[in-house]
């Protein structure tokens, strides 16, 4: 009896370091038992936190205070804070100017464009920039086209490769200030007339294409087109040396990212300016913009609302890093290193005035790919019970995955009850399978949920944490 007090008086002064232990009592269902037996995965490979929001229902947590890689379900604390430190309408802009005087159609100086760290830049934005050049008379540029790629200030982290294999896939694209079309190459080939003929789109000049695909007669299209893509890097840009074969009436379609952002952002503004009938006399270069120079055109991107459902529901590694880097540059002060240490600063902050402690919480980049970022089953659920309090929770909502329906979870938990009834944001990489978000119970009421598998060989896992929102939807009748 004297132990017991002792112990409870204990735990009263030291709370955090009690909690694994009570959580440790916790038990998983036997479904999810039977799911990690059938998959050869130890339970101490799971973390589980279930809390209930606005109905009847007791908590589970199991393994929730262990530190454990969310993998992509970080997104939602890069996401959430973005949505109350920045506001749902939050806007990036990009801007051209120039500091030279336009005459008969002729710009005598240079065309400098300044990136704001737009998530979205995409080509139709860009194409809409430089349609207003023209029409406002812009013709013929006789200076160079300079990028002023200021705005954040980039960390030194390290490259990030989950299996080592091609380091061109467009998820492995890192941020920046200037990120257009998010980097992507998109390749097309497609056999006519006994003839395979491939194309990259945007059409940058410096990437050459080596045509050595095999035209084969007509029959069923493959899901997979046997065409492989090997980029050559040469002292004056890219050669893509295309193999394989393609039968007759088929398709494929590959994205790669092959250029550095400065190549890539000139390559693009130049094929468009060349098909709207414009031509830039002078070099690429990097360089500030100067005080002095004049606007010539700007456009904002889509509001922060639109940008964070790109992101939680496709998984958008890329945006989710430059969302953080945004937080970072938008709160900078003299003391932070760079926009990734000031995000940590203002996101920890955040979090604090919440009255959330976190202290597994590891932020390296805000996307998940990494191995480096941590966080806890039991400090997610509360991110996520803040979350649904918060006067932008349908914004934050709506950007999650619907179950079985978008995003990342469409094809999963088809012909069950959880169809459309969970919002449910994924994680993925080599050693980890998570999810996090919010399901309905049979009763209707809402649930925050996550459960993190970490292990070696998390094949199948996806099946364990699919159980787990089966088990939270069979509520008892109320």
């Amino acid at each position: 009896m004297i132990k017991s007090l002792h112990r409870l008086a204990l735990c009263g002064l030291l709370l955090p370091i009690c909690l694994p232990l009570a959580a440790a009592n916790a038990a998983l269902s036997n479904k999810v038992q039977q799911s990690l037996k059938a998959n050869k995965i130890s339970s101490q490979s799971l973390s589980v936190a279930t809390v209930p929001l606005n109905g009847p229902g007791n908590s589970t947590f199991f393994n929730a205070d262990i530190s454990v890689n969310p993998a992509s379900t970080m997104k939602l604390v890069t996401t959430y804070a973005a949505l109350e430190l920045l506001g749902p309408t939050h806007q990036w802009k990009t801007e051209f100017f120039t500091d030279g005087q336009l005459k008969n159609g002729v710009l005598n100086g240079n065309l400098y464009l300044k990136g704001g760290g737009d998530p979205k830049l995409n080509m139709e934005k860009l194409w809409l920039m430089m349609r207003d050049l023209r029409a406002n008379g812009v013709l013929q540029v006789n200076g160079d086209l300079v990028l002023d790629r200021s705005h954040f200030v980039q960390p030194q982290l390290p490259s990030f490769n989950d299996d080592g294999g091609d380091s061109n896939k467009p998820f492995l694209v890192t941020p920046d200030s200037l990120l257009v079309n998010l980097k992507a190459l998109r390749f097309i080939a497609r056999t006519e007339g006994g003839k395979v003929h491939i194309a990259a789109e945007p059409p940058i000049a410096n990437i050459r294409i080596d045509n050595r695909v095999k035209a084969l007669p007509a029959a069923k299209c493959p899901g997979w087109p046997d065409v492989r893509y090997n980029p050559v890097t040469e002292f004056d840009g890219t050669t893509v040396i295309v193999s394989g074969k393609l039968a007759e009436g088929c398709s494929s379609q590959t994205y790669l990212s092959l250029l550095d952002h400065p190549s890539y952002a000139a390559g693009v503004i130049r094929a468009i300016w060349q098909e709207l009938g414009g031509s830039i006399m002078g070099k690429d270069r990097l360089a500030p913009v100067p005080a002095k120079a004049r606007l010539l055109a700007r456009a904002y991107s889509p509001d922060l609302t639109e940008i964070i459902r790109d992101i939680n529901k496709y998984s958008n590694n890329t945006m989710a890093r430059q969302l953080f880097l945004s937080i970072g540059a938008q709160f900078r002060n003299s003391a932070d290193q760079d926009d990734s240490k000031a995000a940590q600063r203002v996101i920890r902050s955040w979090l604090a005035r919440k009255g959330i402690t976190a202290p597994h919480l590891v932020m390296e980049n805000g996307s998940g790919l990494s191995r480096a970022e941590r966080v806890s089953a039991r400090e997610m659920a509360a991110l996520l019970q803040a979350a649904w309090k918060s006067p932008y929770a349908a914004e934050f909502m709506s950007s999650l995955p619907l179950v079985a329906m978008d995003g990342t979870m469409r094809k999963r938990l088809h012909r069950t009850p959880l169809v459309g009834e969970a919002r449910i944001k994924t994680g993925t990489l080599n050693n980890v399978r998570a999810i996090a978000g919010f399901s309905r119970d049979s009763n209707g009421n809402s649930w925050a949920v996550v459960a993190i598998l970490n292990d070696p060989r998390p094949w199948g896992a996806s099946s364990i944490l699919d159980q787990v929102l089966l088990d939270l939807y069979k509520q008892p009748k109320r």
